[in-house]
């Protein structure tokens, strides 16, 4: 028997059963109980009785001590558990909400003082009434709660300034209703009046309530729905939720359910209806528009083909009928739910499922069977025969969780074709060994994704476990006892698998270097607390899971391995290898030299590798990783840590290395991954608190904004004498002041190193660009600028320089512009017969404003433009300042390779100037808009 407080400060008991599963109760209904099981004698419930009433007021007082203020955030006052005797007076006058719940108020006239309110909870108290003028002192009142205290007389005259509220919740007071009291509020969407012990489900004559959509009367002593009972809601056309949970019904009278015809949900649950009553419930609802019916913990412990007789004159699509004790279900006896999508039979007795006892559920898709069949101590394991799921055609997702049943027959699953979930973990079925039969059944269920069959006490997978179920993705097989040496063929057929988890597995399974080689698609592999055997084999067994992203190998013990373990894991993202004993392989005194089996993951975000006694991290271990977010060094022994070897981790963002030996944080070693860090853990460690050791460390704690749990509790120095047992957080930073001229030394010094580097850097490889700017400005500055150059000396817009091949293209996409205002010279067109080729070339380049190249492969090798046209072109732009040429590539040419042909490079040019030949010929047009662009533009340099 367990004991423990609830959040209202009131003593509860925890009833257990045998699996260590409770369910929460009062004190004295758990005494009950026990005293009805035949766990407590008589006098000991007397007693134990006696000194829980004599406790609980000390206990309660105790744990539960009242708030001393109101706590007021974004407009909502919370007045909650205060003892308080009224409302108080000092609030904000402009706050929306307030919660004055949990008090001994017996009235709510200080409320007038706050107009603004929307939401008032005064639950909990010791309310005798709702005040007349409430809502006349609060006109924008929506939801108001007094469940929990005294009410008694309501009347109209109560709420009739409350026309706009919302919400009502007037749950276990003592109502008495007088006249009409709820006519008057007409938005009014939810009302709940249950346990209040009244006896009728009448709550008014007349029409009222337009608005409501949920009416709530659970707990009432209504023993009988009248014909007129729900008369009063024939104006609530969006009326839709009834809830009737824990009621005393006997009897429905004929047509009770007539005015609220429109009804969608009806919640029966607790109710005794028993399978007497059922029936004549179900003829009742016929005809409505019910789409939710839940009937849980309704005494039916059998169900006949009659029992839900009418039901099929409904909308209904979601039926409840768990918790009812219910050992047989009749065949046929869902016939009557031609529409249901979702059953759930969850927490029943049931013994034999039949191949009718689903007939007529052909638009099932979700059937929930969690311990709907279970073994008891002294009877047989309940049975389900063939094909029992065959009329289910349209089911997509089985629940079978904890149920108990004979065996998994060859055709027990048969006509599931749409099944894409199917869960039968924790489940007693007798199957030790999982065979190429026992899913056979399911061969025809092309769509199933997910087989969860954890914790069912498998022994063994035999070859082709799985082979006919070529489409599934998740495989969970944690918490069994398989026992076995893993030789690939198992997991053959299995085509499209993504995870597979053999997590915390209670005997042990060792790999062979072709235990995954069926599943080259698998993403994520689960192997915790699972394995034996060792892992150090010539061939990786993780070599054929290329596509990878999550593997699992904590708590194996796991000590040997090789360097070439992850080789081929290119994708793998979550590596956990926590609670293993891998000290000796990251030593430097290891036969062979460190193991660095990390090197071929370089994609890897998340790495855990707790609690491995590593006492030292090789220099290149975490080399690469530099898109690693999450590390974790946990309970291990590290002490003294490379300068360099976090080096990489540019990307962390979470570091765990708490309950380790470090005495020492430099700069050196901890400055890359801390930069960018989110979170740090680096609690109980021995700290040395000295200035080599720990001063940049002391000084980042103090004006980080990262979060560090624990500090600066958690951070305490070890030694010198002096800050023994006293936090980082009080090192003295004055006292290392000594360093300051070396630090700045240390800086100039690096300044100018660095500034030699960037600028020997820039000159190696920017050169040509400097070079040709400095030209460029000599000349300006110089005046050599021929000043009798003028736009008007220019007798053509371009002169176009290309290859004969690609004559037919210029002819093509080039000339059609001369029918616009241009005017181009091509040599083989527009020379003088007869006129030398060099003077024709130097003449007319003269007369052009613009030159075109038109750049291909071909270009750069012709030798007139690469000894002469492309020389002169670039000499006439520098003697004349003008910023004259156009490239046009009709071909992607590399930069290096313009600049060997042509001395000309594209950042020598305008973006404007440089033109690419589209490969869409919608984008022609585009091309021949920029070349307007380019040849119109100015020729002076900028």
């Amino acid at each position: 028997m367990l004991f423990q407080e609830n959040k209202d400060g009131i003593l509860l008991g925890k009833k257990t059963d045998q699996k260590g599963k409770g369910s929460e109760t009062s004190l004295n209904g758990l005494i009950f109980h026990c005293y009805k099981e035949k766990h407590m004698e008589l006098m000991e419930v007397i007693l134990l009785m006696l000194f829980c009433t004599y406790f609980y007021g000390h206990f309660a007082a105790k744990a539960s001590p009242h708030k001393s203020t109101c706590t007021v955030e974004n407009g909502k006052a919370d007045c909650s558990h205060m003892n308080l005797d009224a409302v108080p007076t000092n609030l904000s006058r402009n706050i929306s909400a307030l919660d004055v719940s949990h008090n001994k108020l017996k009235n709510l006239s200080s409320l007038r003082l706050y107009s603004d309110l929307v939401h008032v909870d005064a639950s909990y108290n010791s309310l005798t009434t709702v005040e007349e003028d409430l809502c006349v002192s609060l006109p924008r009142l929506q939801s108001l709660h007094v469940q929990h205290n005294e009410v008694y007389l309501l009347s109209e005259k109560h709420l009739k300034s409350c026309s706009h509220l919302i919400r009502l919740d007037l749950s276990d007071n003592r109502l008495k209703l007088k006249g009409e009291p709820f006519s008057v509020l007409k938005d009014l969407t939810w009302l709940d009046v249950s346990r209040n012990k009244l006896k009728s489900a009448r709550l008014g004559i007349q029409p009222q309530l337009p608005n409501l959509v949920t009416l709530v009367l659970s707990g009432n002593e209504i023993s009988v729905l009248q014909k007129h009972d729900f008369s009063f809601l024939s104006s609530s056309i969006g009326f839709r939720v009834l809830i009737l949970s824990s009621l005393p019904l006997k009897k429905v009278e004929n047509g009770c359910f007539q005015t609220i015809a429109g009804l969608s949900d009806l919640v029966l649950d607790g109710s005794k209806l028993g399978p007497q009553f059922t029936p004549t419930l179900c003829q009742e609802l016929a005809g409505t528009a019910l789409q939710n019916l839940s009937l849980q913990q309704t005494l039916l412990p059998s169900l006949t083909n009659s029992t839900f007789r009418g039901m099929d004159k409904t909308n209904i699509t979601v039926l409840y009928l768990s918790n009812n004790a219910m050992s047989k279900i009749a065949d046929g006896t869902f016939q009557w739910f031609p529409q249901l999508k979702f059953l759930s039979l969850e927490h029943n007795s049931l013994r034999h499922l039949t191949k009718d006892t689903f007939s007529g559920l052909g638009n099932l898709t979700q059937l929930n069977l969690q311990r709907a069949l279970k073994k008891e101590r002294q009877s047989s394991y309940p049975s389900i025969d063939d094909f029992s799921f065959h009329h289910l055609v349209k089911l997509e997702h089985l629940w079978m969780t904890n149920t108990g049943f004979r065996e998994i027959s060859e055709f027990m699953f048969s006509g599931l074709a749409n099944l894409k979930t199917l869960d039968l973990s924790w489940s007693s079925t007798g199957l030790k060994t999982v065979s190429n039969k026992t899913f056979a059944s399911l061969k025809d269920s092309p769509l199933l994704q997910l087989l969860n069959l954890t914790g069912m006490a498998i022994t063994r997978l035999g070859p082709r476990s799985f082979a006919s179920l070529g489409n599934l993705a998740t495989l969970l097989l944690g918490h069994n006892f398989i026992n076995q040496q893993l030789k690939g063929d198992e997991f053959e057929g299995l085509f499209n698998v993504q995870d597979i988890d053999f997590s915390s597995n209670h005997q042990s399974i060792s790999l062979t270097n072709t235990s995954f080689i069926h599943v080259p698609t698998l993403r994520t592999l689960l192997l915790g607390r699972a394995l034996r055997g060792t892992l150090d084999l010539e061939a990786s067994p993780f070599r054929p899971l290329v596509n990878l992203t999550v593997l699992d190998l904590s708590n194996n013990n796991i000590a040997n391995i090789n360097s070439g373990l992850l080789t081929g894991l290119y994708h793998l993202k979550v590596l956990k290898m926590q609670h293993n004993n891998l000290a000796r392989l990251w030593k430097t005194a290891n036969p062979g030299g460190a193991v660095l089996f990390l090197k071929y993951v370089k994609k890897l975000s998340y790495l855990d590798l707790d609690y491995n006694g590593l006492d030292e991290i090789p220099p290149n271990a975490l080399q690469g990783l530099s898109e690693l977010r999450v590390l974790s060094f946990r309970g291990n022994l590290l002490n003294q840590l490379r300068a360099s070897v976090f080096d990489d981790l540019t990307s962390l963002q979470y570091l765990h290395v708490q309950k380790n030996l470090i005495t020492s944080v430099k700069r050196v070693t901890f400055g890359v991954p801390l930069s960018n860090l989110t979170e740090l853990q680096m609690d109980r460690n021995p700290f040395d608190c000295t200035c080599e050791s720990i001063l940049w460390f002391s000084e980042w704690l103090n004006s980080t904004n990262a979060s560090v749990p624990g500090y600066p509790q958690g951070y305490v120095c070890n030694t010198p004498n002096g800050y023994f047992n006293r936090s980082v957080k009080g090192f003295d930073s004055l006292s290392c002041k000594d360093m300051t001229p070396f630090k700045a030394l240390y800086i100039l010094s690096s300044t100018a190193v660095l500034t030699l580097l960037v600028t020997a850097f820039l000159v190696h490889f920017q050169g040509w660009r400097i070079q040709f700017f400095w030209s460029i400005m000599v000349h300006r500055l110089l005046g050599l600028k021929d000043k009798s150059i003028t736009e008007a000396r220019y007798v053509y817009d371009a002169y176009i320089v290309h290859t004969d091949d690609d004559g037919p293209w210029v002819e093509r996409s080039l000339l059609p512009l001369e029918n616009e205002r241009f005017k181009f010279f091509l040599e083989d067109r527009d020379a003088t017969p007869g006129f030398p080729q060099l003077d024709t070339i130097v003449e007319n380049m003269g007369r052009a404003r613009k030159i075109i190249f038109v750049i291909t492969e071909m270009l750069l090798k012709d030798p007139w433009c690469r000894q002469f046209k492309a020389h002169h072109a670039i000499h006439q732009v520098m003697e004349d300042n003008r910023d004259s040429l156009i490239l046009i590539f009709l071909q992607d040419v590399a930069d290096y390779s313009l600049n060997r042909s042509l001395h000309l490079r594209r950042g020598m040019l305008k973006p404007r100037c440089i033109l690419n030949w589209p490969l869409h010929q919608e984008r022609i047009h585009a091309f021949h808009q920029q070349l307007r662009l380019a040849l119109a533009s100015t020729n002076v340099v900028n």
